[in-house]
């Protein structure tokens, strides 16, 4: 609109312009948006069922090492987890591993013998259960005790010196003499009682041996 002069002299007439674009608040353009990148491959993300969701990405460092070791995983070539949340209903049950049947006992490996009942009559060692027995009684014995009653039992008739019963029962590693040997033994002839105290046999200037009797 235009504005006439009035009776002020120095005024003139003016055009009132429109606002121009640059007297304006200058508005403010958003860049352009790219599309996120997809958190996982698209071949994974097309094969999920309804509700599945891929939440994160795990890196390798956090990955089981037994799978990625089946899975031939490299540093050449990494291998990346992904989280998948399912619905619960929707979940596939949880698989159970059958289980591994116990190796057969081979020539190496060590195997428990079924219970045998201590005889009635005689002496009976036990070497699984680590028990020795007098007419089915058990007996009272140490480690070194039993150790060289069942050693000695084990092989009826044979003499073994003081020196081989110190590294067998004993160990190589003990420091000793023959006296040690001396000293069990006695022992052990005490807890087996007069009727077979007499089976383990001092072999004079030798050492000693196991005779069941007869």
């Amino acid at each position: 609109m235009s504005y006439a002069a009035t009776a002020t002299p120095h005024l003139r007439a003016v055009r009132a312009l429109p606002n121009h674009p640059l007297d304006a608040e200058p508005r403010r353009v958003a860049p352009p948006t790219r599309p996120a990148p997809a958190l996982a491959p698209e071949g994974l993300l097309a094969g999920l069922q309804d509700g599945a969701a891929v939440v994160a990405a795990l890196p390798q460092s956090v990955l089981p090492q037994a799978l990625l070791t089946q899975l031939g995983a490299t540093a050449n070539a990494p291998l990346v987890g992904y989280l998948v949340l399912v619905p619960a209903e929707k979940a596939a049950p949880a698989v159970v591993p059958a289980p591994v049947p116990a190796p057969a006992a081979g020539p190496g490996t060590a195997s428990v013998r079924p219970f045998v009942r201590p005889a009635e009559s005689g002496i009976s060692v036990d070497l699984d259960r680590r028990n020795a027995y007098v007419d089915g009684s058990l007996l009272d014995l140490t480690y070194l005790e039993f150790e060289l009653l069942a050693h000695l039992t084990e092989h009826p008739h044979r003499v073994h010196t003081r020196d081989q019963l110190v590294h067998t029962v004993w160990g190589y590693g003990h420091v000793g003499d023959g006296r040690t040997v001396d000293v069990h033994v006695a022992r052990l002839r005490r807890k087996l009682g007069a009727a077979y105290r007499d089976t383990i046999v001092t072999v004079r200037r030798v050492g000693y041996k196991y005779a069941p009797v007869a």
